[in-house]
């Protein structure tokens, strides 16, 4: 009976104990899912953008990049002609040359569904797969040549266990849900009212 009652007393006053850090989560977790980052970080104040050059080279060919306020656009360099998309053979190329991976077979993506594992890439994209035991997949933006993303199985189970975390079951990438707002307010009145009780009880 005594050894009972300890347990019962060092999980009651050790609950409490963790009960302030999960306050702690939930308070920031509530500032987090109510606030957007790009406001915090003061975007809203940024003039727009002007018109920006870059040149680089896709494949031995320079090719000079015009940013126009967000507006990109690809020309050759010196020659200034036009630039088509990478061809499915140079992507493959490309996937070789810029990683230590095996690409066995190549496609282009024009069309982006919700959650998927190369969200917010420009498209189209070329996914490049690999021959890896971990489901390895290379993507390549079709204009500049640059990996945009590379994808295995290892990632699609942290992106899994990330979406369980902030409740976006969608996209995947929105701490600002709705869902997360109202769970966020329920954990807080959880944990104060539990902290209440404990104090009531322990008076």
């Amino acid at each position: 009976m005594e050894k009972r009652f300890s347990i019962r007393k060092i999980h009651r006053y050790l609950s409490i104990f963790i009960a302030v850090q999960l306050l702690l989560w939930t308070i920031s977790g509530i500032y987090f899912a109510f606030n957007k980052i790009e406001m915090v970080r003061g975007e809203q104040y940024r003039s727009p953008l002007e018109t920006e050059y870059r040149i680089f080279k896709r494949l031995g060919q320079e090719i000079i990049e015009t940013n126009d306020n967000g507006v990109k656009t690809y020309s050759t360099h010196p020659e200034n002609s036009a630039v088509n998309i990478l061809l499915a053979e140079e992507a493959m190329t490309i996937a070789k040359e810029k990683t230590s991976l095996n690409p066995v077979s190549v496609s282009l993506i024009e069309k982006a569904e919700r959650g998927v594992e190369y969200r917010s890439r420009r498209l189209p994209i070329y996914k490049v797969s690999t021959d890896t035991d971990d489901g390895i997949n290379i993507y390549i933006d079709s204009m500049t040549g640059d990996i945009a993303a590379i994808r295995s199985d290892s990632w699609r189970a942290w992106d899994l266990l990330w979406a369980l975390h902030i409740m976006d079951y969608q996209d995947r990438d929105n701490i600002n849900n709705i869902l997360l707002k109202i769970f966020s307010v329920l954990a807080l009145i959880s944990s104060i009212t539990g902290i209440i009780l404990f104090f009531k009880k322990t008076i």
